[in-house]
Formats: C-alpha cells, sequence, structure tokens
C-alpha cells in the first residue's frame, strides 16, 4: 500500500512540474516580425527536419517542400515529404482565418480540425494526428509552435504525446524557395 501511495505521489509531481513547464503564447506578444502565416506561406517554401523519440535519439529526417496559396481568408498548403528512409508523403491543409489572429486547418490526417493562435512572432498549432505504423495506426496529440526568425526563416517545434504522456518532438527549419 505504501508503494502505490508513494507512486501515486510521484506521479502527481510529474503531471504538476509538467503543468508548470508549459510556454505562454502571450510571451511572444511583442516580438518581432510578427508572423503573417498567409504571407509566410504563399508560394514556395523547404523544410528540413528530424523526428527525435522521447530519449531525443534521432529516428527520422526528412526534407518538405510545401506549396502554399491564398485566396482571402482560406488557403492550401500542399505538402510533400522526403523521408531519409525513401519514402514519400504527400499532406494537403485546407486552411481558414477565422479571425485576426487564430486559424483552423484540415488534412485527411488531422482527426477533427487543427487551432491555430498566432501571438507576435509565433503561431501555437495544437491537432491530433493519425501516425501510420507497421500494424496499423495511432492518433497522437501535436503541440506544435513556430518561431518566425525573419521574413524568409521560421523554425517549428513540435512535441507529440498520447494520453499526456511525451512520446516524441520533431524539430523543423523553414526557408523560402526564392531565398535560398
Amino acid at each position: 500500500m505504501k508503494f502505490i501511495l508513494k507512486l501515486l505521489i510521484l506521479c502527481s509531481l510529474i503531471f504538476l512540474l509538467q503543468g508548470c513547464a508549459f510556454q505562454n503564447l502571450e510571451d511572444y506578444s511583442e516580438e518581432k516580425p510578427i508572423f503573417d502565416l498567409q504571407k509566410y506561406f504563399t508560394g514556395t517554401t523547404k523544410g528540413w527536419g528530424v523526428v527525435q523519440d522521447r530519449s531525443g535519439t534521432v529516428t527520422r529526417r526528412f526534407v518538405v517542400e510545401i506549396i502554399g496559396s491564398f485566396d482571402d481568408n482560406k488557403g492550401t498548403l500542399d505538402e510533400e515529404f522526403l523521408w531519409s528512409n525513401g519514402d514519400t508523403q504527400r499532406r494537403i491543409w485546407s486552411l481558414e482565418k477565422i479571425s485576426a489572429k487564430n486559424w483552423i486547418g484540415f488534412a485527411d490526417d488531422v482527426i477533427g480540425k487543427a487551432s491555430g493562435t498566432i501571438s507576435g512572432n509565433a503561431l501555437k498549432w495544437e491537432y491530433t494526428l493519425k501516425l501510420p505504423l507497421d500494424q496499423g495506426s495511432v492518433n497522437v496529440e501535436f503541440d506544435d509552435w513556430m518561431y518566425l526568425v525573419d521574413e524568409n526563416v521560421l523554425i517549428n517545434k513540435a512535441k507529440f504525446s498520447k494520453f499526456g504522456i511525451f512520446l516524441g518532438e520533431v524539430t523543423l527549419t523553414f526557408i523560402k524557395a526564392d531565398y535560398l
């Protein structure tokens, strides 16, 4: 009984400390340049990234090319991934600007909708992604942060989890194609 009580206390402390570690989007409200999702992703953007497991080991590497087009408050991001093992993947996002700082997005492998909020140079996306596995798939929650460094460079850091348990992260650098 003492062991179970100690385990429960330890788990509670871990969850409490994790709750203290979350970023606040408003902390970026004064940061420049101001991130304009529509402006940044219009045209061709290239990205280079890694996927790390919970221990920090790089498990996959990839390159992505994104073709973005927008009409008023709606847009499409057509993403073509080339993974380090030679696999390819395509994801097409349908985006909609719902207010000055808020976007929603949909894609075939996103469960429900993605919700994004912009503050200063940062954008926070939250969504559930259906990840393919050798034997089926698993739905994981993404906490996805983008930081505009300058008008051509965007850094993306995404943590993914299942039932609140951290599984890994994706780190990605985007560069506008005409800047390369």
